[in-house]
């Protein structure tokens, strides 16, 4: 009777997972078509969807697929990458304070973004015509410009994977727990803002409001390339850590229970914060600082559906 009980409990709580699973999927496509249909070329939802489907041309094409749709896909792909690695985190370092922006993922892309806006010059008041990519806006002192955002993006990229590396030789090196890893994480975030306030200190008033303009999370910077990068990291990452769920449930019970139970809790960390730290750092490089996604967001879904890894019995 009791064993009964338990299986008929559990079988009603992956219901629950699956009818909630249903209601945000409508809710996105739903906010999706939304999207599409408003701005400041206004159309109806059934224009926006016959545009989709290639019903229609002209300038409403070219709104839906080169303007509001890329920017679509980035957030959705961008929420499912900080999610992912926020929850990952938070599992492996048994924290609930782990995510990219507390172990200094972030603030190195944005130190590596600033580095090449004013040491590289790829911010300023000019554009050149012979520049591949070109992002720009107004500030208050005249047209602030990012001439190459490829170089801002690599730089970006690079910065974030330094100080995945750092974090990985500490823990690695020095035998770190994994609340010490946390806290290294805080440190190597204050000495990255540090290096950032001391590359702006050199810039101009034009080339600070280019690291500005870049820190602000952007998913209208986006383009399919680089959503494409994205996305086929994020599924990747994501299949790797589907498999090995049962190790991330183990580990959420404790080291012990998970080398009782066979797992190799060193490599699972190393591993897993490397994968996650590398999907966040993609979408840091390509969109910006978006820093409460990756925190927040699995606390949500805990709240939502709990805290197991898993859906199902093997």
């Amino acid at each position: 009777m009791e064993q009964f009980s338990i299986k008929e409990a559990y079988t009603k709580s992956v219901r629950k997972k699956l009818w909630l699973f249903g209601f945000f999927l409508c809710a996105v496509v739903s906010l999706s078509v939304f999207s599409l249909a408003r701005g400041s070329f206004d159309m109806s939802p059934s224009k926006a969807i016959a545009t989709l489907f290639g019903q229609m041309d002209g300038s409403a094409g070219i709104v839906i697929w080169n303007i509001r749709m890329p920017r679509i896909v980035a957030a959705i792909i961008a929420g499912w990458c900080l999610g992912l690695s926020g929850a990952v985190m938070q599992c492996l370092l048994k924290n609930p304070l782990a995510s990219p922006f507390t172990l200094g993922i972030s603030q190195g892309a944005a130190f590596g973004a600033a580095f090449a806006i004013v040491a590289l010059g790829a911010g300023g008041a000019e554009t050149s015509a012979i520049q591949v990519s070109t992002v720009q806006t107004t500030s208050a002192a005249g047209p602030m410009t990012i001439r190459n955002i490829y170089s801002v993006t690599i730089c970006a990229f690079l910065g974030a994977l330094l100080g995945t590396v750092i974090i990985l030789a500490l823990a690695r090196l020095k035998k770190m727990a994994a609340e010490s890893i946390i806290l290294a994480g805080v440190a190597l975030s204050s000495l990255f803002v540090s290096g950032t306030i001391l590359v702006q200190y050199f810039a101009t008033e034009v080339e600070i409001a280019s690291v500005v303009f870049w820190t602000f999370g952007d998913v209208s910077r986006s383009n399919w390339r680089e959503i494409g990068v994205m996305t086929t990291a994020t599924i990747m990452v994501t299949i790797y850590f589907v498999l090995k769920r049962w190790d991330l449930n183990a580990l959420s019970a404790g080291e012990d229970v998970a080398r009782s139970l066979g797992v190799d809790v060193d490599r699972s960390r190393l591993v897993g914060m490397f994968l996650t730290a590398l999907i966040a750092a993609l979408v840091t490089a390509f969109l910006g600082v978006i820093a409460f996604l990756g925190l927040l967001a699995p606390h949500i879904g805990r709240r939502l559906v709990g805290g197991s890894q898993v859906s199902h019995t093997p």
